[in-house]
């Protein structure tokens, strides 16, 4: 994983998920992964399945000016404007891990994509849901990793000049 090759995809954490017992979990490892991406000067792509029904991304975020790629196709691939800007690889994290999440991440490995599957950051209402599309898109392809571990590896050690605010992400 390197961050001049790498696009951050964060898919569908909206207001509607809120109720499901990994929500918490998702939304701070997402929100950590959006100022990583900051931090390191990577430009995230935020995605919302069709906001009207399911409400907007959540405040958790903290998306600030950003916008999301509102979507009615569940590949984030399928959304109008969807684009990685020209990076090869995508750390991929949202919901729901067996839906949205999955067909994104077919689509992306189908069209060359390396996918790193961030799944301490992705979420589905069952957790046997989730636990089976973990699975499948590992054997897909898709490199499963941890929120910290994708923050550690894109800045590659203690000496990187972002190593302190990394770090202030972790703790």
């Amino acid at each position: 994983m390197a961050r001049e090759r790498a696009a951050l995809l964060v898919i569908d954490i909206q207001e509607a998920f809120r109720a499901y017992r990994c929500f918490s979990r998702v939304a701070r490892g997402a929100g950590r992964l959006l100022a990583g991406a900051r931090i390191l000067s990577i430009a995230p792509i935020v995605t919302e399945q069709y906001p009207r029904g399911l409400g907007p991304t959540v405040p958790e975020l903290q998306l600030g000016a950003h916008s999301a790629l509102q979507k009615l196709a569940f590949s984030a691939a399928h959304a109008e404007g969807f684009a990685l800007g020209g990076a090869d690889q995508a750390i991929v994290c949202g919901l729901e891990t067996h839906v949205c999440v999955a067909q994104s991440v077919l689509d992306l490995l189908a069209g060359g994509i390396q996918v790193f599957l961030v799944a301490d950051a992705c979420g589905s209402r069952n957790e046997s849901d989730h636990e089976l599309a973990l699975r499948r898109l590992e054997q897909a392809g898709a490199i499963p990793t941890s929120v910290e571990a994708v923050l550690f590896e894109l800045i590659g050690g203690a000496q990187a000049p972002e190593f302190k605010a990394i770090q202030g992400l972790i703790k």
